[in-house]
C-alpha cells in the first residue's frame, strides 16, 4: 500500500516554529511534526495496553501486537477490529476467537502496567524472557540484496521524509525489493504494523527479510522470531541480549547496516 499525502494528514501536522541559525538569525518556519498519541488496545473487552504510537495503520498495529503478545497464532484468530476516537486518543477494540480467551486472562495476570516495550509491565520475571519458537525458514537474500534494500528504504518512508521523527519496518524480497513498509514514532510499533499487515494480507517472508530503521533490541528479535522471520536487518547496533535471543531462536542478523558495510551474526 502506498502512503499518500492524505494518509499522512493525520500522522503529521504543520507547526509554526522559529529557526535559529548559528549566526543568531531567527527565521519563522513551518515544520511538519509527527503526531504521537495514546492508542488503547482492548482484547475481548479487556483493557490490555496503551501504546504511544502514530495514529495510522492501527488495524495492522493491533494484529501485529496480538501476535507479539502470543494472544493469537494467525490472522484468522482475530474476528473483528473496531477503532473509536476519543478526546484523549484512540481505543482499538479487538475481538479474538473465544477459544483463545484464556490466553488474554493469563497474560493480563502478569501485567501490572502497560508499555509498548512489552516488558515494563510484567510482574512475573519468568514471563520476561519466555522461550521463543525456533525459526526454521531460511532467507534466500544475499548481502547484495540487503544493500539494495537499504538503498530503497528511504523512498518508502514518506512520514519520515516529512518529519524526520519516525521509524520504519519493511518486508523485503530475496532480491532486495521493498514490498511493504510501515512507519511509526515507535520502533516496536512499526514492526508490529509490518507484521500485522503481512498477517492480514496473507503474506509470508518467502525467502526475504525484515529491514528496520532502528537499533536491534531484544524485543524486536522476539517479534521477528514469533513472526517466523528468518533474517532481521537493522540500521543501528544490537544489544548483547538481542544477540543471545537471536541465536537461541535461529534468527539471522545483519546489524549496523549502512551503505558501505554491515555486521553479521
Amino acid at each position: 500500500m502506498d502512503h499518500t499525502a492524505d494518509h499522512l494528514s493525520h500522522a503529521a501536522r504543520d507547526v509554526a516554529m522559529t529557526r535559529i541559525g548559528a549566526d543568531g538569525v531567527r527565521t519563522p518556519v513551518t515544520r511538519a511534526i509527527a503526531e504521537e498519541m495514546p492508542i488503547a488496545i482492548e482484547f475481548n473487552g479487556i483493557g490490555y495496553a496503551v501504546l504511544m504510537a502514530s495514529p495510522d495503520d492501527l488495524d495492522d498495529l493491533a494484529t501485529g501486537f496480538a501476535l507479539a503478545e502470543r494472544l493469537v497464532d494467525a490472522a484468522g484468530d482475530i474476528v473483528d477490529i473496531d477503532r473509536h476516537p476519543t478526546g484523549h486518543g484512540i481505543v482499538v477494540r479487538v475481538t479474538i476467537a473465544d477459544r483463545l480467551g484464556a490466553r488474554i486472562v493469563d497474560r493480563v495476570r502478569h501485567r501490572v502496567a502497560e508499555s509498548s516495550c512489552g516488558l515494563c509491565g510484567i510482574e512475573n520475571l519468568e514471563q520476561a524472557l519466555r522461550p521463543l519458537p525456533r525459526v526454521t525458514t531460511v532467507s534466500r537474500a544475499d548481502d547484495a540484496a540487503v544493500f539494495r534494500a537499504l538503498g530503497k528504504l528511504r523512498d518508502r518512508q514518506p512520514l519520515n521524509r516529512e518529519t524526520g521523527a519516525v521509524h520504519a519496518a519493511a518486508l523485503c524480497s530475496a532480491a532486495g525489493d521493498v514490498l511493504i513498509a510501515r512507519e511509526d514514532v515507535g520502533r516496536h510499533n512499526a514492526f508490529d504494523k509490518l507484521i500485522g499487515a503481512m498477517l492480514r494480507g496473507g503474506r509470508d517472508w518467502d525467502g526475504g527479510f525484515a529491514l528496520l530503521s532502528s537499533r536491534c533490541s531484544y524485543e524486536l528479535v522476539e517479534k521477528a522470531a514469533l513472526a517466523r522471520c528468518p533474517l532481521l536487518v537493522t540500521i543501528s547496533a544490537p544489544t548483547a541480549l538481542a544477540l543471545r535471543r537471536a541465536a537461541a531462536a535461529g534468527v539471522a542478523l545483519r546489524v549496523l547496516a549502512r551503505a558501505d558495510a554491515m555486521l553479521a551474526s
